[in-house]
């Protein structure tokens, strides 16, 4: 149980220091960690995972790193996974907040910042992918036209800008509906 959790407060302290953009950045990351390099979840639990993180209040990154450490490890997992993604995050951010105001003018500072845009939006779009085409464990995608009916009106709704509450409580009803209990 002890290796379980050392081996869970590593990858969650390396998604915290590599995880820049905030949580969908994350999300590449985090399937990399949990599903590809140490098989604690099939691709459609973290699908699922990733969905209940985004209902609940909060960063997806955090509730993500609760819920997983939690399927992991019980309790303390849960505990250990996110201190371990906080602990990165609040750790530089109480030493910049130090320096800040004085080298938030600074030129190097604005390359940085400005070379870290484009990695978060890549990073962005390899999340939104990889929920957009997962798969199965037996490689098929477990995404079926039902989903891409309630995608593409939420979408739409989104577009013709429709409350973000009336839609998620619309694309709930129509998964009961569609999916039963």
């Amino acid at each position: 149980m002890i290796l379980v959790l050392l081996r869970l407060f590593v990858s969650y302290l390396k998604i915290g220091f590599f995880g820049f953009g905030g949580g969908y950045a994350m999300l590449s990351l985090i399937h990399s960690e949990v599903v590809e390099h140490n098989g604690w979840l099939t691709n459609a639990e973290f699908a699922d995972i990733v969905a209940v993180s985004q209902m609940t209040p909060g960063p997806i990154a955090i509730n993500s790193a609760t819920y997983i450490g939690y399927e992991v490890a019980g309790v303390w997992g849960s505990v250990v996974a996110t201190v371990a993604v906080c602990l990165p995050a609040l750790t530089i951010m109480m030493l910049l907040t130090r320096f800040f105001l004085r080298l938030h003018d600074n030129r190097y500072v604005q390359g940085v910042v400005g070379g870290m845009k484009p990695i978060v939006v890549g990073m962005i779009m390899s999340a939104a992918l990889l929920l957009i085409f997962p798969a199965s464990d037996d490689g098929r995608s477990f995404i079926d036209g039902w989903s891409w009916v309630i995608f593409a009106a939420v979408l739409g709704g989104s577009a013709r800008k429709v409350n973000p509450i009336l839609l998620i409580v619309a694309s709930g009803v129509a998964g009961v509906l569609i999916y039963g209990m």
